[in-house]
């Protein structure tokens, strides 16, 4: 039965900080005073804490569920507030980049490689620098700090790869300007155009061996056609993956499938559980499948998206721990959606002006507040082998219809659709590559070209029905809003009127 979810305290913790964190940048870059707005937060935290400490019962009555109301909404407040002072915090820590000397004077930069570069057909590419020093006429040489995207140059990526992510660079070149609305993360409106590239010192030891790890992954899937699709789904390498089909998923409104993220978490775990439970029992089985995960993750890479899946997945093998108060699945998967946004936020303040973690978590929360309203009306019309996952799409939908169309500037409704038929066979597909690079020989060879081509052909199908262009992102929230309450109150008007008659069936 449909019923209107519970909103826990961590979920009102969890809007608080995004409001804190988006608010911050927002002043920041309005080059506004943000301490004004930071003093006037922790005076209404500080008045919500004095609330909650000094609650007195008789000021509202002797009725217990009056207490406990007033008592639940000025906890909600405190959340929100707390949330806000995090989300402040989180913000103040995503450094913009700085040079030490004018930007039109910077001939060369120095620095980290943050992730693993990128190969582009053309055998150019692309990563991202965390700066330490910037170089200027004369043997200039400033402190420097942020995270900048840089183009390298042709010829330069098989090096840069082979010495991986970790690696001190030295680049000589010049700034590149990005069109108007371009998203470059964490600092939009910047990227350095590499036209030499030298490498000063190698990544540490333990970078080394996951760079080693990666290729030797790699290497399994060469020489056959559908390599690149298998490394982009199970590695999140797209180096290799054929343009036209990355372009295809995105028309289709189904690039989400090659985004790392819960769904390729949840195959992953989905295997790990089937062999580990029955022979480890829940708990262990929980806590090794943990430990795999992390090892995952860390061997993948920087994927905002995975790390909002992975972080759930350990939060959720506490709750099996008993960890978590007993509480309605409902709830706890709430609960945990907003804890981990807490918890990503503060370890990785850059992470959140990422377009994959907004639409992540924008999708996961439609899923478990929009889809369950969506299944209720439309249960009994349809089987529920298609009801389910054709709820679960619309919410996603729904929920991520303003993000889709701030980032990309039109929406793919073809994908609620599509989704349902190519979701399956990407996750067949994934779980037979992922068998073919454990098992000795190639036996499964055969079986996933074909699958790889019937993906390709549906792929390409979905992508020819043309999306919706729209550019007033604030409209489409307005609408997604309106269309998600109207939802959830027919939902809830069909299940009152259900219980209504069950008396009398």
């Amino acid at each position: 039965m449909f019923e209107i979810l519970p909103v826990p305290p961590l979920l009102y913790g969890a809007g608080g900080a995004a409001i804190g964190y988006y608010g911050f940048s927002f002043l920041f870059q309005k080059d506004k005073v943000p301490g004004v707005f930071g003093l006037l937060l922790f005076m209404a935290m500080l008045l919500s804490l004095m609330q909650v400490l000094a609650h007195n019962p008789g000021l509202f009555g002797t009725s217990f569920r009056t207490y406990q109301r007033v008592y639940r909404y000025r906890v909600y407040s405190l959340a929100l507030v707390l949330g806000m002072g995090l989300g402040l915090t989180a913000g103040s820590r995503v450094q913009p980049v700085w040079f030490g000397i004018p930007e039109d004077q910077v001939q060369g930069i120095y620095g980290t490689l943050r992730e693993d570069p990128r190969a582009f057909r053309d055998h150019r590419g692309m990563g991202y620098l965390a700066l330490k020093q910037a170089a200027g006429p004369g043997g200039i040489k400033a402190s420097s700090g942020g995270t900048l995207g840089v183009f390298f140059p042709e010829g330069t990526i098989p090096r840069l790869q082979a010495f991986g992510r970790g690696s001190e660079v030295y680049l000589e070149g010049v700034f590149l300007t990005l069109e108007p609305g371009t998203q470059v993360s964490p600092n939009p409106g910047k990227r350095f155009l590499a036209q030499s590239v030298h490498l000063l010192e190698p990544a540490p030891a333990w970078e080394q061996l996951r760079t080693r790890g990666r290729m030797k992954l790699m290497e399994r899937f060469a020489g056959v056609p559908w390599a690149g699709l298998a490394e982009a789904l199970l590695l999140g390498v797209r180096d290799n993956l054929d343009t036209e089909l990355s372009q295809a998923y995105q028309d289709a409104g189904c690039s989400y499938v090659l985004a790392l993220s819960g769904m390729h978490l949840a195959i992953l775990t989905g295997v790990l559980a089937w062999f580990l439970r029955k022979v480890l029992g829940i708990k262990a089985a929980a806590l090794l499948g943990g430990c795999c995960i992390m090892g995952y993750v860390y061997m993948v890479g920087n994927f905002p998206s995975l790390h909002r899946a992975a972080i759930m997945y350990l939060l959720g093998t506490l709750a099996v721990l008993g960890s978590f108060p007993k509480q309605k699945a409902s709830s706890l998967r709430i609960s945990l959606l907003g804890l981990s946004f807490l918890i990503q936020i503060m370890l990785h303040p850059e992470s959140g002006h990422s377009v994959s973690f907004i639409l992540s978590y924008l999708a996961l929360g439609g899923i478990l507040f929009i889809s369950n309203a969506i299944h209720e009306l439309i249960r009994g019309m349809i089987p529920d082998v298609l009801a389910q996952p054709l709820a679960a799409s619309l919410g996603a939908f729904i929920a991520t219809a303003a993000g889709t169309t701030w980032f990309f500037g039109s929406l793919r409704p073809m994908g609620i659709f599509a989704g349902l038929i190519i979701v399956p066979l990407t996750t067949l597909f994934m779980l037979g590559a992922l068998a073919a690079w454990i098992l000795p020989g190639n036996y499964l060879g055969v079986i996933l070209t074909i699958l790889y081509d019937v993906l390709k052909g549906l792929v390409s199908l979905a992508a020819q029905v043309p999306g919706i262009p729209l550019s007033d992102p604030l409209a489409v929230t307005a609408l997604s809003l309106g269309v998600s309450g109207t939802l959830m109150f027919l939902s809830h008007r069909q299940t009152v009127m259900r219980r209504n008659l069950a008396p009398f069936d």
